[in-house]
């Protein structure tokens, strides 16, 4: 009997020593299945983590193509990295800049877009129109933001500016020129005949120049044109007009803005009052402009590729144009070309040079 109880009670120790055996197993299978899912969250934690370290390390490569070197146009590209920074994209930070510049020379702008186009760029910042018509034939992938171009439609940039359809978009300098020529009048009160010098084989010039002479038609005066192909041609296309004409007007085009001091040079000589189409050109010797400042053009095309790299589409971001217009006079450039500043039109100058 004692035996039996003795048996009795080793077979329940094994017994209670088997469930212990057993429950710590399964106490171990728990840790493992704990420590595995906990690792399992750990990993997409660290994963999640990495992938926001790769978007916010993001380096945007911009590529800059700019026609030709000349104060309104580079003011321009000031303006716009002004801009981009005060968005958030910051040289040297999450943004790179690849600024080339044509120097007018077209085959050059052809030659820079293929560049940025290999280069594979986020984005490209084309500054005035051969440049932007150069960028737009290289790519139809890429999204391109013009600055500086007159007339987009007719340069065959956009069809609808409401309502891009491409890959390209911008800001458009289209001078209101009613304010322009009433400026003109304002100044030269008996003048009859104005003086127009352009390229003639720049699309948007073009197209200006003839809205201004029906606009001046319309206004009584009678216009004389003179045309220049290059830069150097400037000085023989001013002084074309010698005694044809009682003031000069000198509009946006970029070959007669760089060529600018041949003009002044021939209306200070001759006594015929230069009026200009954009502030920095008043600066440099013309009598009188009201126009926009092209730092500020700069700037609205910035903030708005600050928006395309943020995800907006083309098609969803209409041509812009510039309005806030500004008056700029040089009273002393004035009086070597025979007249004298309106006190009212003094007194309203934004800028005196």
């Amino acid at each position: 009997m004692q035996k039996s109880k003795g048996i009795a009670l080793v077979l329940t120790l094994i017994l209670v020593l088997g469930l212990a055996s057993l429950a710590i197993g399964c106490g171990g299978d728990d840790a493992e299945e704990t420590t595995t899912t906990e690792g399992t969250e750990d990993t997409t934690t660290t994963e999640a983590a990495e992938e926001t370290t790769t978007t916010e390390a993001k380096v945007y490569r911009i590529g800059t193509t700019q026609i030709v070197s000349h104060p309104a146009l580079d003011a321009v590209v000031e303006g716009f990295k002004e801009a981009m920074a005060e968005e958030g994209f910051v040289e040297g930070e999450n943004v790179e800049y690849d600024v080339q510049n044509a120097q007018g020379d077209m085959p050059t702008a052809s030659s820079i877009a293929q560049k940025f186009v290999s280069d594979d760029v986020d984005l490209i910042v084309s500054i005035a129109t051969p440049t932007s018509q150069a960028a737009a034939k290289a790519t139809t992938d890429i999204p391109i933001v013009f600055s500086a171009v007159t007339d987009p439609v007719a340069a065959g940039l956009v069809e609808n500016p409401d309502a891009p359809a491409g890959n390209v978009t911008g800001v458009s300098d289209m001078l209101p020129l009613q304010p322009h020529l009433d400026l003109i009048q304002a100044l030269v009160p008996d003048a009859e005949t104005i003086g127009l010098i352009y390229n003639a084989g720049e699309a948007n010039s073009a197209a200006l120049i003839e809205k201004e002479k029906e606009l001046a038609s319309e206004m009584g005066f009678k216009t004389e044109e003179a045309t220049a192909a290059k830069s150097a041609e400037v000085l023989a296309a001013a002084q074309s007009l010698i005694g044809r004409v009682d003031a000069i007007s000198v509009l946006t085009d970029n070959t007669i803005v760089t060529g600018l001091e041949s003009v002044v040079k021939v209306a200070r000589e001759n006594g015929i009052p230069l009026i200009a189409g954009d502030l920095d050109s008043v600066e440099r010797g013309a009598a009188a402009a009201y126009a926009f400042d092209y730092k500020d053009h700069g700037r609205q095309t910035g903030r708005m590729v600050a928006k395309i790299l943020r995800g907006q589409a083309i098609s969803d971001t209409p041509v812009e144009y510039a309005d806030d217009l500004r008056l700029a006079i040089n009273p002393t450039s004035a009086e070597a070309m025979g007249i004298t500043i309106p006190t009212d039109i003094e007194a309203d100058a934004d800028e005196v040079y």
